[in-house]
């Protein structure tokens, strides 16, 4: 059983290095370790390398988000928890992207290749509940819509954000026709 002191060290230095990767894909592991006010050691010990740290942001990130699949749908019409929920997605993205200068080629890989499973099957019970209520086209793929809104996270943000008015007109592409 791991300790309450050491989970709330591994979190606080996940939630530090999500920020400090973003704003400065360059930053040591050291300078992690004291911005999250904890030794090189207990950094190294959660994560023995670079990689190992980023890909464990990202994975930390993927898991919030593709858990809020159930609660959204519990709250909202299908169509509205699938935006919502494509929204969370995009913003995760662009932090990913963010990471670039972070990240090694084999992390991007990793993070591919560990992020696709979860997010379509988040992806599949959104798309299902709004095809059982009716709302969602029989056809809809989580596969084809997530290449699709894989163009949101490279919308350019500024000066204006495209990536609201791209996904309504994805959105409407799924809706069925009555």
């Amino acid at each position: 059983m791991v300790r309450s002191d050491a989970r709330e060290n591994r979190a606080r230095i996940l939630a530090v290095a999500r920020e400090a990767f973003v704003a400065d894909g360059n930053i040591s592991m050291n300078q992690i370790a004291g911005l999250a006010g904890v030794g090189a050691g207990t950094l190294y010990r959660n994560f023995p390398t670079r990689d190992a740290l980023v890909l464990a942001v990202y994975q930390d990130e993927i898991e919030r988000i593709t858990g809020t699949a159930p609660e959204l749908l519990a709250e909202m019409p299908p169509l509205e928890a699938l935006r919502d929920w494509t929204i969370e997605l995009v913003s995760a993205m662009r932090k990913k992207h963010g990471l670039g200068d972070a990240l090694s080629g084999t992390a991007l890989q990793a993070i591919t290749e560990q992020s696709y499973g979860p997010v379509i099957t988040a992806l599949t019970k959104l798309l299902d509940a709004g095809k059982a209520d009716g709302t969602i086209r029989e056809d809809a793929d989580p596969g084809d819509f997530l290449q699709l809104t894989g163009a949101l996270w490279r919308a350019a943000s500024s000066p204006e954000d495209r990536a609201p008015r791209m996904l309504a007109l994805i959105l409407d592409g799924l809706r069925t026709r009555g």
